[in-house]
């Protein structure tokens, strides 16, 4: 069976937490809950704080191994 990676991001605000777990195959259900989330007028979980994990969402998306930064000192010479 593959290993399945697990995406988290967290915000916290105040005394609350807001921790969210996906993977690569439920980026876009990930970003929906976060909408669900902001128009809930019962938590302090907002727009703007959805517009921004979204965006971490986003950027956070898998890379080819190819893609991967090796800072100069690192390389083989």
């Amino acid at each position: 069976m593959p290993s399945r990676d697990i995406n988290v991001i967290a915000l916290v605000k105040g005394e609350e937490r807001y921790v969210f777990l996906y993977d690569d195959d439920s980026r876009a259900e990930a970003i929906s809950v976060l909408g669900k989330f902001a128009a809930n007028p019962e938590l302090s979980f907002s727009w703007y704080d959805a517009a921004v994990l979204g965006d971490k969402v986003r950027l956070n998306s898998p890379r080819s191994p190819r893609a991967r930064f090796v800072p100069p000192a690192d390389r083989a010479a």
